[in-house]
């Protein structure tokens, strides 16, 4: 591996988390494997079940121009948890000859053990995220047959706003009394006499 050119994908589904663990393992990698680290992909925010993510697109973009020999990811679900797209990536890197490494798997995809590991991987994958949608499904069902409410808990009704505004407060004070943005309580007062 030495002296061949790498590029490292990373993601995360929430802007709440953050990429730190993974660049910082997969620099080393790179680093101990003594690869000329070509260019790092980051997907931040975006969910691996999506087909098309502005970082993949760009990576997958220079594979085909044969800009690095290899693609290092930290777990192979951050490059996708759809495994008909994962296995999609998968041979498309296999036909370019650009080998993928995924760090905490352990395994290369330049050699057969590594391509059969990633297909069952790949499999894996899928599976865990449709168990986990039809857990959520579920506690849906039964938080609604228990006549519990979903959603956005309502803040401030217009007839709140209205009764605040009579009692002489400004929509500021408003606003920030129940917990609502200036421009919904505006939109509250239309029309009235109480703007």
């Amino acid at each position: 591996m030495i002296g061949q050119r790498a590029a490292i994908y990373v993601r995360c589904s929430t802007v709440q988390q953050n990429l730190d663990i993974q660049l910082n393992d997969l620099g080393c990698y790179v680093e101990a494997r003594g690869l000329q680290l070509i260019e790092t992909f980051q997907d931040h925010g975006v969910s691996g079940t999506k087909d098309s993510r502005p970082a993949l697109d760009r990576m997958m973009r220079m594979a085909r121009q044969r800009k690095f020999d290899f693609v290092i990811v930290w777990r192979l679900d951050r490059l996708g948890r759809n495994s008909r797209h994962l296995l999609t990536i998968l041979d498309e890197l296999q036909n370019l000859q650009v080998s993928l490494v995924s760090h905490q798997e352990g395994f290369d995809l330049s050699t057969p053990i590594g391509r059969v590991v990633a297909t069952v991987l790949a499999a894996l994958s899928s599976f865990e995220r449709e168990i986990l949608r039809e857990r959520v499904i579920a506690g849906v069902h039964n938080a609604r047959a228990k006549g519990k409410k979903l959603g956005r808990p309502q803040a401030g009704s217009k007839d709140e706003v209205l009764k605040l505004r009579a009692k002489g407060m400004t929509l500021r004070a408003i606003s920030r009394e129940l917990g609502i943005s200036h421009g919904t309580v505006v939109n509250y007062l239309k029309g009235c006499s109480n703007l």
